[in-house]
């Protein structure tokens, strides 16, 4: 495990030290793998060349909001198929599920006409809308809450809750896990997608951060100190929110894929 942990750190250590690096260390052989003369100017570079500030916002705002309406979605959709009993719940479950094998490129072109056609292109709503629809998330959220006893429903529905207080008040809740573990997951790929938002934004001022930093490799010559300070930058939100949601994540996985 320290073997495989080490050459798993191995590409971490060196992008750190890439950062860190001045422009003429990075060609100099033999490799330095820690630089002589610690400095910043790949990242202070970065905020030069482009607006990278108005890039990071608009990564937290989009990833935040496409993790919203994920978790929200997919958790409703998820209380209905586990805990609402109706006729022909199973195969509609099915169904739903059965979109996981539809690769996410085919519906690429179907949704940006859609988007052209309600005139959402270039804007914070097109690339939230097909979030909307989570297959995945809806499954593991439903396996999760098919755990809870069933018994904790019916008691409040014989007490006269609604389907929606019971959902906010009482499943939810007892969901954490699962939830913290698709808002994660969510976050990821919400943070590093790089084609979606490439499709849909026009507009540089509301750029992603992934989209950024493709714009940082020249035709001909790139700084690599400069790229390696962007990637290290767009790695903290991540590391932050798995470090905040490590227990929830863990006991999500394990758990969620456990059928009730």
């Amino acid at each position: 495990m320290l073997l495989f942990s080490f050459f798993t750190l191995l590409p971490f250590f060196w992008m750190v030290s890439t950062s860190l690096k001045k422009t003429k260390a990075l060609t100099v052989l033999p490799i330095q793998w820690l630089p002589d003369e610690i400095s910043f100017d790949g990242f202070v570079k970065i905020f030069d060349i482009f607006p990278f500030d108005k890039a990071i916002f608009n990564s937290i705002f989009i990833s935040v909001l496409i993790t919203f309406v994920t978790v929200m979605s997919a958790s409703m959709a998820a209380y209905v198929f586990s805990k609402i009993n109706f006729k022909g719940r199973e195969v509609l479950f099915g169904i739903y599920i059965a979109t996981m094998m539809i690769p996410a490129n085919i519906t690429m072109i179907p949704n940006y006409l859609t988007l052209k056609h309600l005139s959402l292109l270039n804007s914070y709503v097109g690339i939230m809308l097909p979030s909307l629809f989570n297959a995945f998330g809806t499954f593991m959220i439903r396996q999760y809450m098919r755990t809870i006893p069933d018994d904790f429903v019916e008691a409040a529905v014989l007490d006269g809750a609604s389907h929606l207080r019971i959902f906010f008040k009482m499943i939810l809740p007892l969901s954490r896990p699962a939830i913290a573990t698709l808002t994660v997951i969510t976050f990821m790929g919400a943070w590093n997608d790089y084609l979606w938002p490439l499709i849909v934004l026009t507009d540089k001022n509301k750029m992603t951060l992934p989209v950024g930093l493709s714009l940082l490799n020249g035709q001909h010559q790139s700084d690599y100190n400069m790229l390696m300070a962007g990637a290290l930058i767009s790695m903290i939100p991540i590391l932050l929110i798995y470090t905040f949601a490590q227990r929830y994540f863990e006991q999500g996985l394990s758990v969620g894929g456990i059928k009730g």
